[in-house]
């Protein structure tokens, strides 16, 4: 097995998740040596350490304006972010075609705004499931329509006291589902070319859930366009939010891993930074269709893990982590 490929396997297991808590290359090389295959320098290490740095689909980053590595954060899935690069530089993609800055400033944005998501469900309750395996690159594009790019999960109870963890476990007991599910899909720009798309795909994708929900990270400035989304939730019932995150202000914001990594008064200053607007409410649907959902478990191993995590919290009677890192 090449140094690249077995680099891959054991980085994860060493490099820690906070870019504040990186680590050194000489202790990651020390403690890497336990697990590799073959009598490497130091320098070829060193020289792996740089190359994979710089390539946004592996494990490992370097601290920007420091010295150490840490664990990258999950690449933003291939089919829906070549759905919001196309969306977002209609008209000139040909321009950007050999322009890999470009490109990767405008992952950079989507990789930080589900990063805030992810931030902001934490503050306020709410427990974000990311369904990444359907949007591969091999993946078809039709399941950007089969399946949400984010599962939101309000649990009614079982992260507090013995009460609310053994209502819990009677709900689930009794076959009542102690959460309520509403799918997502996330998305930079709102813009009349394409909000009809964006809309139509949130509720495809959620037509097994209680309820469809359309974030954008951008403010709709534009009345006439936030009326025509308002006219297709009230016939629809999809909920439609924004988070008032222009393109400057999304460059402005840290890297996601500092997001996720946040610590409380460094989460308080992001929150500062939003604006969230409720453009139109989601109508929740009092209970999720099981025969639609089990129609698409065999399209994604992601709809196994969201069960698998809904069953096991249930059963446990409190509300166990699921770690997505944006």
């Amino acid at each position: 097995m090449s140094l690249r490929k077995q680099l891959n396997d054991v980085l994860p297991d060493y490099l820690p998740a906070n870019p504040k808590e990186a680590i050194k290359g000489t202790e990651l090389i020390r403690l890497l040596r336990m697990r590799l295959e073959g009598n490497y320098s130091d320098a070829s290490l060193r020289y792996h350490f740089s190359i994979m740095s710089c390539d946004p689909t592996s494990p490992i980053a370097k601290v920007e304006k420091g010295q150490g590595y840490y664990r990258r954060t999950a690449p933003v899935p291939a089919l829906s972010s070549a759905q919001e690069i196309f969306s977002q530089y209609q008209g000139r993609l040909d321009d950007m075609s050999g322009d890999q800055d470009e490109v990767d400033h405008a992952l950079m944005r989507i990789r930080k705004f589900r990063a805030i998501v992810n931030k902001w469900c934490d503050v306020n309750g709410r427990f974000p499931f990311a369904f990444r395996e359907p949007f591969g690159a091999d993946a078809p594009v039709g399941n950007l329509w089969k399946f949400p790019e984010m599962l939101l999960v309000d649990w009614e109870s079982g992260d507090g006291d013995e009460g609310d963890r053994t209502m819990l476990k009677l709900k689930s007991q009794l076959g009542l589902p102690p959460f309520r599910l509403h799918a997502a899909r996330l998305r930079i720009l709102p813009a009349h070319h394409s909000f009809r798309e964006d809309f139509f795909q949130a509720l495809s994708a959620s037509v097994w859930a209680q309820g469809g929900e359309l974030i954008y990270a951008a403010p709709i400035e534009d009345e006439a366009l936030a009326e025509s989304i308002r006219k297709l939730s009230v016939t629809f019932g999809i909920g439609v939010t924004t988070f008032g995150l222009t393109a400057e202000i999304l460059d402005e914001l840290p890297r996601p891993a500092n997001i996720i990594n946040a610590h409380p008064r460094e989460t308080e200053a992001l929150m500062e930074k939003l604006d969230v607007t409720r453009v139109s409410t989601v109508k929740s649907r009092p209970h999720v269709d099981w025969a639609a959902l089990e129609s698409i478990r065999g399209d994604s191993a992601d709809v196994d893990k969201l069960l698998g995590w809904l069953s096991e919290s249930a059963e446990s009677g409190r509300i166990l982590p699921f770690n997505e890192e944006g």
